[in-house]
């Protein structure tokens, strides 16, 4: 039989404690975002029940949209107890993307309006 392993200084290591896998959070917390959830679509219901129209309508609706996505992101997807490393790694690609294409529309606008006016010229 072999010797058991010693510390480099001569000190036996300490004993190490059984870690608990994963994180409990209180059903609460789920109770009270659920809660939330149902009002976000109650709301969104409310849009096309009250007949908004136009911008209102769908800026609402987006509104809504984005709050629920956030509240489910941060926290059935524990977003919320990730380090801000991990975060910024799955958050801004996205947000970035967002971006650029907001970007191009812009650019899209700017170059159909400039060809129907040359067409329009013919020029």
């Amino acid at each position: 039989m072999s010797a058991p392993a010693t510390h480099p200084h001569g000190a036996s290591p300490a004993p190490v404690a059984p870690s608990e896998e994963g994180q409990h959070h209180p059903i609460r917390l789920y109770l009270i975002v659920w809660f939330w959830l149902f009002v976000l679509s109650a709301c969104s219901y409310l849009v096309d029940y009250l007949q908004f129209e136009g911008y209102l309508r769908w800026g609402l609706i987006l509104l809504f949209m984005i709050l629920k996505a956030g509240l489910i992101v941060a926290v059935f997807m524990h977003m919320v107890w990730e380090r801000l490393a991990l975060v910024y790694a799955i958050l801004l690609p996205p947000i970035a993307v967002l971006i650029f294409v907001a970007i191009m529309a812009v650019e899209a606008d700017y170059t159909a309006l400039t060809r129907m006016a040359s067409f329009v010229t013919g020029g």
